[in-house]
C-alpha cells in the first residue's frame, strides 16, 4: 500500500481536490476528503450523471424493459420523428443515442450554446427532437447532453416510472447508495446528462460494478455483455474532446511511466492499460483500470471550463507500482 500510494499525498497537494479515493482488487488504498463534510454530503457530479445514466440503461436491457439499442429507432418512442421533414431521423436508434452519433447539429457550450439554450425552454426534449441534423446518424460523435434527456425520457417511458425511482429499486438500492439529488426537466423527467448529486463513495461504487462488468457481489444487475458495450470505444470524440466515447463512458489508453536501472533494460517496459471513466465539468472523475482491478475517484469543484485531468498524477504512477 505504502509503495503504491506514496506518492498521492504531494499530487493531492497540488491539486487540492474536494476528494480523492482508490481502491484496488477491492481494498480501499486512499481516501482523502478537502473538509469533513464533503465525505458525507452528496455534491454535484455533472455530466457524470451520464455514465449513472449508461448503467441504468443497462440494467434496464437487463431486465427486457428496453428493446435492443443497435436496432431500434428513437422513433418507436417520439413518433414524431416518423413525419420529421428530414427523413434521415427515421434511421437513428438507440444506439445513436447512448454514443452521441445522433447526428444532430449541435455545439454544446459554443456558437450554438445548444445546451443553455435547451435548459430556457419549456420542453426540453421536444426542443432537442426539433433541432435539425448536421449529418446523417452514425457519422460522427458529437458532444450532447440533450440526447440524454431523450434517453432520461426513453428510460421513464420504458420502466413506467421516474429515473430516480427506477434507480432507487435496481441500481441504488443494491449499491446501498441511500442519499442523492436530482434534478429534472419541467415535464419532470430527471436530467440525463447532469443534476445529480451523490457522495464520493457511491461514485466508487459505480465504478466497481462497472470494473466488475455488472456483478455487485453475488448479485448481477445486468449482463456482462451490455457492461462491456457500455465502456467499449465506438467512436473518437470530435474536438474539442479528445479520446473515444462509448455509451455515455469515456475511453483510454495510457502507458505507465516504469523505472529501469541505468543501462539497463529488464524486458519490463511499460505496457498501455486501457482504461474507461466517467468525467463531469468542474473536474468530477471516476476512473476504471479493468486490468489493474482499479477504481478511483476524484471530485474536484474549479469553475474553469477547461480542467486538467488528473489521471496523469495520480493513477499513472499507481499504475507504474502495481
Amino acid at each position: 500500500m505504502h509503495t503504491i500510494t506514496s506518492h498521492l499525498p504531494a499530487a493531492i497537494a497540488s491539486l487540492n481536490p474536494r476528494s480523492c479515493l482508490v481502491k484496488r482488487q477491492g481494498r480501499l488504498l486512499f481516501e482523502h476528503y478537502r473538509e469533513p463534510s464533503f465525505e458525507t454530503v452528496p455534491a454535484i457530479i455533472n455530466s457524470c450523471t451520464k455514465s449513472v445514466l449508461s448503467a441504468l440503461v443497462c440494467v434496464a436491457l437487463g431486465r427486457g424493459l428496453l428493446p435492443d439499442p443497435r436496432v431500434t429507432p428513437v422513433s418507436a418512442f417520439f413518433p414524431q420523428l416518423k413525419t420529421d421533414a428530414d427523413i434521415r431521423k427515421r434511421d437513428m436508434t438507440l444506439l445513436h443515442l447512448l454514443t452521441m452519433t445522433a447526428g444532430f447539429r449541435w455545439d454544446e457550450f459554443g456558437g450554438l450554446n445548444s445546451f443553455p439554450r435547451m435548459t430556457r425552454e419549456s420542453n426540453w426534449i421536444a426542443h432537442v427532437l426539433e433541432q435539425p441534423l448536421s449529418e446523417p446518424p452514425g457519422t460522427r460523435m458529437t458532444y450532447n447532453s440533450g440526447v440524454s434527456q431523450l434517453l432520461s425520457g426513453i428510460l421513464s417511458e420504458a420502466t413506467g416510472m421516474t429515473v430516480a425511482r427506477f434507480a432507487e429499486q435496481t441500481l441504488f438500492g443494491t449499491l446501498g447508495i441511500e442519499t442523492y439529488e436530482w434534478e429534472t426537466d419541467p415535464q419532470g423527467i430527471h436530467t440525463g446528462g447532469f443534476g445529480l448529486r451523490l457522495r464520493p463513495a457511491d461514485l466508487l461504487k459505480l465504478g466497481e460494478l462497472m470494473l466488475n462488468r455488472g456483478m455487485h457481489g453475488r448479485t448481477r444487475l445486468f449482463p456482462g455483455e451490455w457492461a462491456d458495450l457500455a465502456v467499449r470505444p465506438f467512436a473518437p470524440a470530435s474536438p474539442p474532446y479528445e479520446g473515444e466515447y462509448g455509451w455515455h463512458w469515456w475511453c483510454g489508453a495510457c502507458v505507465p511511466t516504469r523505472k529501469v536501472s541505468a543501462g539497463k533494460d529488464d524486458g519490463n517496459r511499460a505496457q498501455p492499460s486501457d482504461y474507461f471513466y466517467a468525467r463531469g465539468f468542474g473536474g468530477q472523475f471516476v476512473y476504471v483500470v479493468p486490468e489493474a482491478e482499479l477504481v478511483a475517484v476524484v471530485t474536484q469543484d474549479s469553475r474553469k471550463r477547461k480542467q486538467p485531468d488528473p489521471f496523469a498524477e495520480l493513477i499513472v504512477p499507481i499504475l507504474a507500482g502495481c
